[in-house]
């Protein structure tokens, strides 16, 4: 065990729970605080506080906001009619790098998981089906992660919307720009070849 003073062993502790920060980050990170002079320590506790105190899910979309409903669903240049469905808020931050996408988001917080005991009821499907149903959707983008979860969430949800005749999408998968084929996996290729286009 380390031998630090018992306020230090807490802050490398809390720090250490983060996701993927191990001991010797946790350590790095708990030095340079105490290191930082009180204001620029009391700055960083209070940004922590206000985040946690000011922001919720937006109640249309489920993505994070200090407003209700978010920025982007009551945005009147967003397309309401074209919904592009995420894993999680950082997706939707992901997308709003590119600057083409122009509809709006619904967040599922969330992946189906069976062997993490994560069925359709313990993320945000249900209120993206109300949502479809009340209001004139013209497409679903299913933008999950091509991984195991994110596939059979797409699958689920596009098995639900396909009788409500909403037009349901699935974003093209494949060889990322810069990669080499020779690198890539059989199911990456696969998935380059059945997204293909013409040019």
């Amino acid at each position: 065990m380390d031998n630090y003073a018992l306020p230090v062993q807490r802050l490398i502790e809390e720090f250490e729970k983060l996701p993927g920060i191990g001991r010797k980050t946790a350590q790095r990170l708990a030095f340079h605080v105490l290191n930082l002079p009180e204001e620029k320590v009391r700055n960083f506790a209070n940004a922590l506080v206000e985040a946690k105190a000011k922001i919720i899910s937006c109640s249309i979309c489920g993505n994070l906001t200090d407003t209700d409903p978010c920025r982007i669903c009551s945005s009147t240049k967003r397309d309401h009619g074209i919904i592009c469905v995420v894993q999680s808020p950082r997706d939707v931050v992901a997308m709003e790098r590119v600057r083409e996408y122009k509809g709006v988001y619904h967040v599922l917080n969330g992946l189906i998981s069976p062997l993490d005991g994560t069925g359709p009821d313990d993320i945000n499907i249900k209120s993206l089906i109300k949502r479809v149903a009340h209001n004139k959707v013209n497409e679903v983008i299913l933008a999950t992660n091509p991984n195991v979860e994110g596939e059979a969430t797409a699958i689920y949800i596009s098995k639900i919307l396909k009788p409500m005749g909403v037009k349901t999408t699935r974003i093209a998968q494949g060889i990322s720009v810069g990669g080499d084929l020779e690198y890539a996996d059989e199911i990456t290729l696969y998935k380059s070849l059945e997204g293909r286009r013409e040019i």
